[in-house]
């Protein structure tokens, strides 16, 4: 076995050339088939027996495209990190295939898994121990190009750091410090910047933000979608914050005892959701409303959490179910799209009996939505009153006016008749009777009225 992956690491290290190949946006860059990562269980000390394994990964298939972010969510223990390790080959896969690029790359060594390291790095999930306290920000953003010397020249590795520190916002002036000089989100814009530094086309994020506050997961989200169209990256983004792996991904894969329950687009998974595990986890998402949680329909899960090591027969959620028949414990269901749902529902998932949840509101939660939808709908009765005074304001005269029929008074400033002149264009009569005196409004010489001279709208005397 040794000697075969020996034989396809060296076959595959002239093919480096081949991960160069441009991968068009929207193509596949990732492949995942049937990936398998058991860790054995042992017995004795000497002679050492297997006696089962724990089946941390079992079956997972997905593709990654070009360009987009896959949001990988699931509790504690389901193997979401166990994949971004073998993904990485940090662990080596028990079975299955990756291809990056159309290359299969799960059981390359040597100057092969070189060339793929180069274009998939990763993020860690602790910024504090994934940093070596010894080594200065410059030397742990910069060794990558020690393992890569192509990359960047000895001569332009400092400045290659600097520009780097001023990508994810940190001071170039920081060169120098050492980690625990940092604080924790800044340490996490240092572990972006190390992963950046190869110009890799993949970055797998284990949990990037878990333990930072909210304020700084805000900001390093926001550095993440900006690198990303900035680099063209494709991102896998693990982490268990629903709201911010919706906020982040295009698509969304749901994983649970070692496989992969429901995969679609953020909209298929958060609002039309197929799998019982899927919806349970969406139910169990805090709500900042303290009315809306007391009237929202949760969905509390039975009985703990089976052993990786000896998962149940047939569908692996079985046994906290409340959908399960006979079928699920001896058939397993397939990651495939159902044949019987439609619209947005319509994605993969793996269960016998995919359906939509069905809600049933209670009176609180439909007076709210009455509410918002009328809101929606358009003005309250005292604002349409409100428009229509202000349309009459705005068209002309007032309901007085209108029944006297007389014009509006003019404003201060505005042309009108002169002191003592009337509208028509004749004299007042406080005004003496030849006076030329300033016409009214309309006192052109073609709004006089009489026979005047055509040039006052006067009579002129006898």
């Amino acid at each position: 076995m040794a000697h075969g992956a020996s034989a396809l690491g060296s076959a595959a290290a002239p093919e480096e050339i081949a991960f160069d190949k441009p991968v068009r946006r929207g193509e596949p860059i990732l492949e995942v088939r049937d990936l398998v990562k058991h860790f054995p269980l042992t017995k004795g000390v000497v002679f050492k027996k297997q006696v089962g394994a724990v089946k941390a990964v079992d079956g997972i298939s997905f593709d990654l495209v070009q360009g987009e972010t896959l949001g990988i969510v699931g509790e504690s223990g389901c193997g979401k990190s166990t994949l971004a390790k073998v993904l990485m080959n940090l662990e080596p896969a028990s079975a299955g295939s990756v291809r990056f690029k159309g290359e299969e790359i799960s059981h390359l060594s040597g100057a092969g898994l070189k060339a793929v390291r180069r274009n998939i790095q990763m993020v860690f999930q602790d910024p504090y121990t994934s940093l070596n306290p010894r080594m200065t920000v410059g030397d742990i953003i910069g060794e990558p190009y020690e393992i890569h010397p192509e990359v960047a020249p000895k001569g332009d590795r400092a400045k290659a750091v600097r520009d780097l520190l001023d990508v994810v916002g940190l001071n170039p002036e920081y060169i120098n410090r050492y980690p625990h000089q940092f604080s924790g989100g800044q340490r996490q814009r240092i572990g972006i910047a190390r992963g950046l530094a190869l110009k890799p086309e993949i970055i797998i994020c284990d949990e990037p933000v878990s333990a930072l506050d909210v304020s700084v997961q805000a900001q390093v989200i926001n550095l993440l979608e900006q690198l990303q169209t900035e680099f063209n990256l494709s991102y896998m983004f693990i982490a268990h914050d629903l709201s911010i792996v919706r906020h982040i991904s295009d698509r969304v894969g749901v994983m649970y005892l070692g496989k992969m329950v429901e995969i679609g687009t953020d909209l298929e998974i958060y609002d039309h959701a197929t799998h019982p595990y899927t919806q349970a986890l969406l139910s169990a998402v805090p709500v900042p409303d303290p009315t809306a949680r007391e009237d929202r329909d949760r969905i509390v899960l039975t009985g703990d959490v089976p052993s990786p090591a000896n998962p149940p027969s047939g569908c692996r959620f079985r046994t906290r179910c409340w959908k399960a028949q006979e079928r699920c414990a001896t058939e397993v269901p397939l990651l495939a799209t159902p044949s019987w749902l439609g619209g947005l529902a319509k994605h993969e998932s793996a269960c016998h009996f995919a359906a939509e949840r069905e809600i049933e509101q209670s009176a609180a939660e439909r007076e709210r939505g009455q509410s918002a939808a009328e809101r929606e709908r358009g003005q309250s009765a005292a604002e349409r009153e409100r428009g229509q005074s202000a349309t009459e304001r705005e068209s002309g005269q007032s309901a007085a006016e209108r029944g006297t029929g007389l014009p509006p008074a003019p404003g201060p400033g505005a042309d009108g008749p002169a002191a003592g002149g009337s509208s028509s264009g004749t004299p007042g009569p406080q005004g003496p009777p030849d006076a030329p005196g300033a016409p009214g409004a309309g006192g052109t010489p073609e709004a006089g009225s009489g026979p005047g001279d055509g040039k006052t709208g006067l009579t002129p005397p006898d």
